[in-house]
């Protein structure tokens, strides 16, 4: 591992204080470091599920074809986050993981999950929540995709992300980095290019944006959640039903 601290007990700690043995439990899942560069497959829908990956850092995309050949992106990864949780129960992928950028993930099997599970109820309960919290996101996705407009899909996702990322960064204010191109965000969103370049050219005009290289700032964020109903879920959560270890 390298020096630099880990992002998933950075998000981890957002949520409760962790024992130094639960430290040492997630730093355990971390040991192997696996790199891949931009726009490279880790692993295809239908392969063999025998591991989960921590993302270390850089970004990537689950997503799935659909019969018409088009790409539905279904998850944006950032540093910090487990993937593989929805697969976990089942023998084999149902997503497609592609890299964004250059990439470093920490691979660990399944079962690794085993000494997490037995050993810390209270580390195990919010891995959990995690997980069941990321079904709640999924909802709202469904909802922000089949009933906004493209510019309020847009500010969704905007604002579903810079909250994200604020968990494993806490000095970040309203700017963030978006390396994603436009033809992945179409994908994720269910627009075209086209759509997409036009939205945010318009947000710009209208103030909500400021965009410069792969770097966005969010201008007027009130005013974006107002226009999506967007309700952070990463900020907070219910740990008043945990186990004590």
């Amino acid at each position: 591992m390298s020096g630099k601290s880990s992002c998933l007990v950075t998000k981890m700690s957002h949520y409760v204080t962790l024992s130094n043995k639960d430290r040492e439990r997630l730093a355990r899942l971390e040991k192997a470091e696996r790199n891949f560069d931009a726009g490279q497959e880790v692993y295809q829908g239908g392969d063999e599920n025998k591991d989960l990956y921590v993302v270390k850092h850089g970004w990537a995309y689950s997503y799935t074809d659909l019969p018409d050949g088009r790409r539905q992106i279904v998850k944006i990864h950032h540093p910090g986050d487990i993937i593989g949780f929805p697969d976990v129960a089942l023998k084999h992928a149902t997503t497609t993981l592609c890299t964004v950028e250059d990439v470093c993930l920490c691979p660990f099997p399944k079962s690794s999950l085993d000494a997490i599970l037995r050993k810390s109820p209270r580390l195990s309960a919010l891995l959990l929540s995690i997980a069941l919290r990321d079904q709640v996101v999924l909802i709202d996705v469904l909802r922000a995709m089949g009933r906004m407009s493209a510019q309020e899909r847009v500010a969704y996702m905007l604002l579903d992300l810079i909250s994200r990322l604020r968990i494993t960064n806490r000095d970040m204010t309203d700017t963030f980095r978006l390396p994603m191109t436009q033809g992945q965000i179409a994908d994720y969103l269910g627009l075209t290019n086209v759509y997409i370049s036009k939205t945010f050219i318009r947000m710009e005009e209208g103030g909500y944006i400021h965009r410069q290289q792969d770097r966005l700032r969010i201008l007027k964020e009130d005013a974006m959640i107002e226009l999506t109903d967007f309700h952070d879920r990463y900020a907070d959560m219910d740990t008043s039903w945990f186990p004590q270890d």
